[in-house]
C-alpha cells in the first residue's frame, strides 16, 4: 500500500481544488486540478482548462500514485468553473410570476386533457397528478416524480408534448 492510499478522506479532501503534479508508476508524470478523490480506491480525478473553453478530464488510479505535490491554490474563478463541470449547460431561472404562469398553464392543459391535477405543498408551488406523481417548479419531464415508472412515463412524454406545442 502506498502513502498515497494510507490518507484518510479528509486528508484527500484537502486536496480538492488545487493544482497538483503527480508522479505515477513507470515514471509517468500528471498535472491538473484536483476535482475529487475516491475514498475506497484513492484515485484522483484531475481536470484541465483546455484553449477552446473546454477541460480535459483524466484519472490516476490510486495504487499508481508514488508522490504528489501540491502547485496552487485554485481561485475563485477556477473553483466555480471546477464546481460546474457536470453541471448540465445553460441552465434558466424563472421569476416567481414565470413559474406561476408555467405551472398553471400547465395544470389548466392536464384538466382538459381529463389528467387529475392538484396543487399541493406548503406554497402550492408542485403539482400533484392522480395522487401518485409530482411536478416540480419549473414543470418540465425531468421534473416529474413518481415510484410507478409507467405512469411517470407517460406523463413525462405529455409534458413533453405539451411543451412541443408551446413552442
Amino acid at each position: 500500500m502506498t502513502e498515497w492510499q494510507r490518507k484518510t478522506p479528509l486528508e484527500w479532501l484537502t486536496y480538492v481544488n488545487k493544482e497538483i503534479e503527480v508522479l505515477a508508476a513507470e515514471k509517468q508524470n500528471y498535472k491538473g486540478w484536483v476535482l475529487t478523490v475516491d475514498p475506497v480506491s484513492a484515485n484522483i480525478l484531475l481536470a484541465n482548462p483546455l484553449e477552446n473553453g473546454k477541460v480535459s478530464v483524466s484519472g490516476i488510479l490510486g495504487h499508481a500514485v508514488q508522490e504528489v505535490k501540491i502547485l496552487s491554490e485554485a481561485s475563485d474563478a477556477m473553483k466555480e468553473k471546477l464546481a460546474h463541470l457536470f453541471m448540465p449547460g445553460e441552465s434558466q431561472t424563472y421569476s416567481q410570476e414565470e413559474l406561476e404562469d408555467k405551472k398553471s398553464s400547465l395544470k389548466n392543459w392536464l384538466e382538459k386533457n381529463h389528467i387529475p391535477v392538484r396543487e399541493q405543498g406548503e406554497s402550492q408551488s408542485t403539482l400533484c397528478v392522480a395522487g401518485v406523481l409530482t411536478i416540480d417548479p419549473p414543470y418540465g419531464p425531468e421534473d416529474c416524480n413518481s415510484s410507478n415508472e409507467i405512469i411517470l412515463s407517460r406523463v413525462q412524454g405529455l409534458i413533453q408534448s405539451y411543451l412541443g406545442l408551446q413552442q
